[in-house]
């Protein structure tokens, strides 16, 4: 339970920081993860990312501390991280749902947002299929594009989906198909650096013969690597990311292996109307 560990500590690291100035960037730093692993582990188990935890907690106790205190909003503005008065007073209105000079009144009804704390808890059997694979180097052709950390398990958010329907519409995955080696299309998901705030998605196919009007593609080669390899069934993406919740939740916190941070793919069949794709998670034993 190695990740589970280390994200423990970074929320211990967040709590003993919080009156500090502090993102995700700095937590990821000091638990060893690059900025795209941790955003990623973070918001699957919490169901937010780093930064929308490391707001809601400052406000919270902002609250506690305006109804109990005689502090001006002002100072606490400012103990909280916030510029200006003006800046906190709506992040906190969002927030409470009133003004902060309300929280001063005899009878305000503040949200409270506790610290969080992760446990692996156990309930009923479930049945988890999965397989694990060993792959040589495999080498890509790729369509690509830049996204932000911060949209990874955004409720909504369409930026990745987007880019599938432009390149279908545009004619890019036609052209892919032409250099591919097998029937399938793949997704992949690759991490820039250690500190990047953005990570690249590639739309590709498995390739070894590179011939036809590529000059716009990228060639992505992967390591060598174990992969766990899991079936996603459903009509849309909803279930790629109900299922990345799973292996978080589920499957790796008791299972022999831990994941790395390398590409992880989607693999797209070309003709299978009951799974959606298979998510190729990489992996190492613990």
């Amino acid at each position: 339970m190695d990740w589970i560990f280390y994200m423990q500590n970074a929320i211990d690291y967040i709590e003993d920081n919080l009156l500090e100035s502090i993102d995700y960037n700095d937590v990821a730093k000091r638990i060893g993860f690059s900025n795209f692993h941790f955003h990623r582990t973070f918001a699957l188990l919490a169901g937010m990312t780093a930064n929308e935890y490391i707001r809601k907690r400052r406000l919270s106790m902002a609250g506690e501390e305006l109804s109990m205190s005689n502090a001006k909003i002002i100072d606490i503005a400012f103990k909280y991280g916030y510029e200006t008065p003006e800046s906190f007073s709506k992040a906190f209105s969002r927030f409470h749902g009133f003004n902060p000079s309300d929280a001063k009144k005899s009878g305000t009804s503040l949200k409270k947002f506790s610290r969080f704390s992760i446990k692996v808890k156990v309930e009923g059997g479930k049945i988890m299929d999965y397989k694990i694979e060993e792959k040589g180097s495999m080498k890509f052709l790729t369509a690509s594009k830049s996204f932000l950390n911060e949209i990874i398990n955004e409720k909504g958010n369409r930026e990745v989906s987007d880019f599938w329907t432009e390149s279908f519409k545009n004619g890019t995955i036609e052209t892919l198909k032409k250099n591919s080696v097998d029937s399938g299309i793949y997704g992949l998901c690759l991490p820039v650096s250690k500190e990047s705030d953005s990570f690249k998605y590639g739309i590709g196919v498995k390739s070894t013969d590179i011939h036809n009007n590529v000059e716009n593609f990228e060639i992505w080669t992967v390591k060598p690597s174990m992969w766990a390899v899991f079936k996603c069934i459903g009509n849309d993406g909803q279930c790629i990311a109900d299922m990345w919740e799973r292996i978080f939740s589920e499957f790796l916190p008791t299972s022999p292996y831990k994941m790395t941070e390398q590409a992880d793919l989607e693999y797209y069949y070309e003709n299978n109307e009951n799974i959606f794709c298979e998510l190729w998670v990489p992996v190492e034993r613990k």
